[in-house]
């Protein structure tokens, strides 16, 4: 599209046809209200959006062919920008596809503002051709939906800036993904002459020279003052855990504030893979296991108050342990404006930041711990250390732990368990991310790579073979980084976390309906899509592989071990630690 006499804001008077004003105005303002990424998918009703987009001097296009990967990988750059992400999509199965990103987008309040191409009201259904009804298609997943009309000179541009300011202002205070639905009629493509949209901007007057939106909406979030509640729950005997804590923007270590309150208070920390602070030397690092052991378990016990950073833990045993517990009071912060609290135990929700409520907080000399924990942890460890030392999945992840640098994304369902398991404190800080709003296996290679587009330092995502098959697709993607990319995947030949579910395991129910055993290998998609492969068969080979892996490219790691290994490794690590106990 050829476009002339631009303003001094960059917004050009003269455009294709009138649905690309529209669409230059859409992309413009979300430009201001910070919108700095856009991932697009290959449409046709969806051109005008499209063009405006590609020649945008301020926005940064990403493309992908699949629309389910497209969606995740949005979600990885927004996550890792700290910034709202444009979607945009042509008409009809194309927007269906974002689905499961927009569900997990949710959940996780990461801020995604999807822009879907739809045909006009007058040719949903009659029959015409990838013609579905999108009207608030997302039901209750998205933070704010728009149905907007057809662009039309009668409708002031004002209306359509508005409208955008409003609902990411709305976004700012409950963070989620926006859905705008842009109902395009044709022409979609440029003609032979442009139009002159001069009269129709005119009365935008100011912000035509300026960069500002067009309308300023202001929020603000207080922290409440706590008086003399924070003294009385601070007297007692205490236990803090983190849970998924986000670095921000303006200070990159949240959770840390929550390490330095543990150390002041004397209370025990136990932090979760997705708290930033799981390898911390203060955090009681194998927790997860050491909960077999009753000894830790009666210790911890003793703990009269919980306060929780941040919510979504992993440890299936740290959450039944903390529901059974006859606590005095329960805190929880997080930012988001969230339940989070499955098992109805918090007492007291505050909506903030872990550094803005530790900063309310009066100043205590530092107190002597009042638990033994950390010696009884520490045999718990000695044993981990001594099952790790094969090849194994227990043995790649803990080693993986130590290995990895810049960014760790971690999969669903089996990795995200042994990651939060295992491992070790470590002096290098280990930035740990995870799609544990849904916990679904779909897009996490996309997620990881939108992670790694944002990142100057190596990304490795470790996923399950069943999760890789998901999103096969998203490899694709993976030769665009200009970071060096790690993919390693735990080939266990199905879903091997049914060997740890009580699921039937009659006849074949177990293999055939649960587990889904493929036979398949991930050599030849590694070639296909053109990535470095390996498949190390020791701990040796594996940390080989890796640490050259870190240096340049995007290579795939295959571990292949045998179905049943890792749940016989947890079963008997489990009764090692329960043995522990009673031979002392």
């Amino acid at each position: 599209m050829h476009m002339t006499a631009l303003t001094s804001s960059g917004i050009a008077k003269e455009h294709a046809t009138f649905n690309h004003v529209w669409a230059a105005l859409m992309l413009e303002e979300l430009y201001r209200l910070g919108v700095r990424d856009v991932v697009l998918a290959p449409g046709s009703r969806s051109s005008p959006l499209t063009m405006a987009a590609s020649e945008h001097a301020g926005l940064r296009c990403h493309c992908h062919f699949d629309e389910r990967g497209l969606g995740f990988m949005a979600l990885g750059i927004a996550r890792g920008s700290q910034r709202p992400v444009a979607v945009i999509t042509t008409s009809g199965t194309a927007v269906a596809n974002l689905y499961p990103a927009v569900v997990e987008a949710k959940l996780l309040g990461v801020p995604l503002i999807v822009l879907s191409a739809d045909r006009p009201i007058e040719l949903l259904d009659n029959g015409s051709n990838q013609a579905i009804d999108q009207r608030d298609i997302f039901s209750r997943h998205t933070t704010v939906h728009h149905d907007l009309p057809p662009p039309d000179a009668e409708i002031k541009a004002a209306f359509l800036l508005s409208t955008l300011d409003q609902a990411v202002d709305q976004q700012r205070r409950t963070p989620g993904p926006i859905h705008i639905n842009c109902r395009y009629r044709e022409p979609l493509y440029p003609g032979s002459c442009p139009m002159d949209a001069s009269d129709y901007l005119a009365p935008l007057g100011d912000w035509l020279t300026t960069s500002k939106p067009w309308s300023n909406w202001s929020s603000s979030t207080v922290v409440p003052a706590l008086n003399n509640e924070w003294e009385t729950f601070a007297q007692q005997r205490g236990l803090i855990v983190v849970g998924r804590v986000e670095d921000s923007v303006d200070d990159s270590h949240q959770a840390q504030y929550a390490v330095e309150l543990s150390k002041q208070l004397g209370w025990p920390l136990l932090a979760d893979i997705q708290s930033q602070v799981r390898f911390d030397p203060y955090n009681l690092i194998h927790f997860d296991l050491a909960l077999h052991d009753e000894r830790f378990s009666a210790e911890l016990a003793k703990a009269e108050v919980l306060l929780q950073f941040g919510g979504r833990l992993i440890s299936k045993r740290l959450s039944q342990f903390i529901a059974q517990q006859p606590w005095q009071d329960v805190w929880l912060v997080d930012p988001l404006p969230q339940r989070l609290d499955p098992d109805y135990c918090v007492k007291r929700r505050l909506i903030c930041s872990p550094a803005d409520f530790v900063a309310d907080l009066p100043t205590h000399s530092e107190q002597s711990p009042w638990h033994q924990l950390g010696s009884l942890q520490h045999r718990t460890s000695l044993l981990v250390e001594e099952r790790c030392t094969a090849f194994s999945e227990v043995g790649v992840c803990h080693l993986l732990a130590q290995l990895a640098e810049g960014q760790l994304f971690i999969g669903n369902s089996l990795p995200a368990r042994l990651m939060n398991m295992l491992g070790k404190h470590r002096q290098k800080p280990l930035r740990v991310l995870a799609n544990r709003g849904a916990s679904g296996i779909d897009g996490l290679i996309a997620t990881a790579y939108g992670l790694s587009c944002t990142c100057s330092e190596p990304t490795t995502i470790v996923l399950g073979d069943t999760s890789a098959l998901h999103d096969l697709n998203s490899l694709a993607l993976l030769k665009r980084a200009s970071q060096p990319l790690v993919v390693v995947i735990l080939n266990n030949d199905g879903g091997s976390i049914f060997h740890m579910l009580p699921v039937p395991k009659e006849g074949e129910l177990l293999e055939r309906y649960y587990r889904q055993p493929h036979g398949l290998h991930f050599e030849h998609a590694a070639k296909m899509f053109g990535l470095g492969y390996s498949a190390p068969s020791s701990l040796d080979a594996f940390s080989a592989a890796y640490t050259q892996a870190l240096q340049a490219g995007v290579t795939l790691i295959e571990v292949n071990v045998p179905h049943q290994q890792v749940a016989d490794d947890l079963k008997d690590l489990g009764e090692e630690i329960r043995g522990e106990t009673r031979e002392q």
